[in-house]
C-alpha cells in the first residue's frame, strides 16, 4: 500500500471533520478502529475484518478488537436458537 503524506492528508481530513462535526483531535486510526469495532459489533467475521485492516493474523484482530465480542453473547445465543429451532 502506498504511504499518504501527512501533512497534505491533513488539508483534507481536518475540514472533512468541521464539515461532519468531528473534533480536530480525530485521528484516521481512530476511525479506522470505529470501524472494524462496528463491523465486528453488526456480526462481519472476524477473518474478513483482519483481511480488511491489513493484521498478519487472526489474534492481532481479536486481541485488539476483544472488547466488542462479550458484547456479542446475545446475538450468539439467538443464532444457537435459531440453529435449534
Amino acid at each position: 500500500m502506498a504511504s499518504v503524506d501527512q501533512r497534505a492528508f491533513e488539508v483534507y481530513f481536518k475540514p472533512l471533520l468541521s464539515k461532519v462535526g468531528l473534533p480536530h483531535s480525530v485521528r484516521l486510526h481512530d476511525l479506522r478502529h470505529t470501524c472494524a469495532t462496528l463491523l465486528l459489533s453488526r456480526g462481519v467475521h472476524p477473518k474478513f475484518v483482519q483481511e480488511l485492516l491489513g493484521h498478519a493474523t487472526i489474534s492481532i484482530t481479536l486481541d485488539t478488537y476483544s472488547h466488542v465480542l462479550p458484547s456479542m453473547g446475545g446475538q450468539t445465543a439467538a443464532a444457537m436458537e435459531a440453529a435449534l429451532s
